[in-house]
């Protein structure tokens, strides 16, 4: 028998159903058990926003009627309607910039503070970290008060840095628990022979460190963004004109004016609520990917 032919065979025998048979006898489902309990999870998750969505879509007599039935016949002039307000993208636009002031102060703040704790000894550097840890368990409620008495003596009440300036202070601890883990692996003989070949001190950190730690940078960025999005607590303290709400403030104020119109109110929810969404889902792997290399860090 020729080598040949033995090959043959062989490839035959890998494509073949039994071949087939045995590499799926060798997959682990796992246990019923979990699947069923994340089925359970996810439901009680996604319902609440599938209900508003589709609610959008009939009008206030269906959901008098039957407030769990589907849209017959579905109706497009709530989201027309909101879509067709001014009220909607001035809410969407401030949303945008306090989401993106936010993120840009917290990722560029974070990664120099965390770059510091990471890679120089110096005293006070544990409690330094040990503070910011800290942080995480101060919720904005529970400062609250004295943060808008600090706002409004540095005059920054009814506008959109009394908000932003916030919200990153808020948003660093989160950053700089994962970004040390990554700067700190980074190995110390890349930045020896970084600067044997001449590189700064800043210039190791703007060519090296930033590009080799990006998935953590992307992870806080996106944390960053959908809490600043989906902030309602400070920006109701904060602004008092209705021209600087953000979409959160944006759909209590539409709320109240169209309290009898349940249908359009479902609608403004789930358009303010898409964004972030969307946001979410695209990066849902980036934001599980650089939590775990914090983690293996």
């Amino acid at each position: 028998m020729s080598a040949e032919t033995l090959n043959t065979r062989v490839a035959i025998r890998a494509i073949s159903p039994k071949g087939r048979r045995t590499r799926e006898a060798d997959v682990k489902w796992g246990s019923p058990a979990v699947y069923l309990v994340a089925l359970v999870l996810i439901t009680i998750c996604i319902t609440p926003v599938l209900y508003v969505i589709i609610g959008g879509f009939r009008t206030n007599s269906q959901i008098t009627l039957d407030p769990s039935g589907f849209p017959s016949p579905w109706q497009l002039g709530n989201y027309g309607d909101v879509l067709a307000s001014s009220e909607f993208w001035t809410a969407m636009l401030n949303s945008t910039i306090s989401a993106a002031g936010t993120t840009a102060g917290a990722v560029v703040l974070g990664v120099m503070a965390s770059y510091v704790l990471a890679r120089y000894e110096f005293a006070g550097r544990g409690v330094m970290y040990a503070l910011f840890a800290a942080g995480l368990m101060f919720p904005v409620t529970v400062a609250i008060t004295p943060l808008y008495i600090l706002i409004r003596n540095l005059g920054l009440v009814n506008s959109l840095a009394g908000i932003i300036l916030p919200q990153i202070a808020f948003a660093l601890p989160t950053t700089i628990i994962i970004l040390v883990p990554f700067l700190r692996a980074i190995p110390k003989e890349l930045e020896e022979a970084a600067s044997i070949d001449g590189a700064s001190r800043l210039g190791f950190f703007w060519r090296m460190v930033v590009p080799l730690s990006l998935p953590g940078v992307i992870t806080v960025g996106i944390l960053a963004f959908v809490g600043a999005w989906n902030g309602y607590m400070l920006p109701l303290f904060i602004l008092n004109d209705q021209s600087l709400f953000t979409l959160p403030l944006g759909v209590q104020n539409f709320a109240s004016q169209y309290s009898v119109d349940t249908a359009r109110v479902l609608a403004y929810t789930s358009l303010s609520m898409l964004p972030a969404l969307v946001f979410f889902s695209m990066f849902e792997r980036r934001i599980v990917g650089g939590l775990t290399g914090a983690v293996k860090g």
